[in-house]
């Protein structure tokens, strides 16, 4: 189990120093027989270790005292339960992929014969709020498909993988690619979407701030 959590560590700090992420941004995890293995919650992700690595049950609950869940646990929880043949999950909001999870367009992965043989088609999942059952409802619908990479409207972007190190590949390959389509296509003008008013009360609500409406 040592190594699964220095595994996590490593991509986790990998995917921070390839500017895939922000410094609170962003959870991995590993599955293990019936346990999972996840990032925790509001740790500096550049500098995480594997004593820092958290673990649950499939259905999200801790396992013994550890420190706090990544939010999103659910997610990675609703994820495994219907995917049986995904061990590693990894979640984060590299910049031109969360691009255009924040817009209309369609990201082409016909551009690259890398992108089209590892991505095949990225779906899209609607927005729910951050840390919600709702989320955790929407992305394990679209994985249950059979997709493997998918956009997080408003949100970030998600991969999966047999491994770590495949899950962590497409979510690289995935950011590429929303690179290439910009490069392609020119900036996203005209086509962002924002979130609404009740989705920035509800954002407000779970972080205690007041709202700034």
């Amino acid at each position: 189990m040592n190594q699964i959590r220095t595994e996590i560590a490593y991509f986790m700090n990998r995917l921070y120093n390839c500017g895939l992420t922000t410094t609170s941004g962003g959870n991995i995890s590993a599955k293990v027989d019936d346990q999972i293995f996840i990032t925790p919650s509001g740790l500096d992700k550049g500098r995480l270790t594997a004593e820092q690595i958290a673990v649950m049950n499939l259905d999200g609950k801790m396992i013994g005292e550890s420190f706090k869940l990544s939010i999103e646990c659910q997610m990675h929880a609703a994820i495994y339960k219907v995917r049986p043949d995904v061990n590693a999950i990894v979640h984060a909001h590299p910049v031109a992929a969360s691009s255009f999870a924040a817009s209309s367009a369609l990201l082409n992965t016909k551009l690259l014969a890398e992108s089209y043989v590892i991505l095949g088609n990225v779906a899209v999942a609607d927005y729910h709020c951050i840390g919600s059952c709702e989320l955790a409802a929407a992305v394990s619908a679209k994985v249950e498909q059979g997709n493997n990479c998918l956009l997080m409207r408003n949100h970030g972007a998600l991969a999966l993988g047999k491994d770590l190190l495949e899950a962590f590949d497409r979510l690289e390959v995935l950011e590429t690619c929303a690179r290439i389509n910009l490069n392609f296509l020119g900036a996203l003008s005209g086509t962002g979407m924002e979130l609404n008013e009740k989705n920035l009360d509800e954002l407000d609500k779970l972080i205690g701030r007041k709202s700034m409406l």
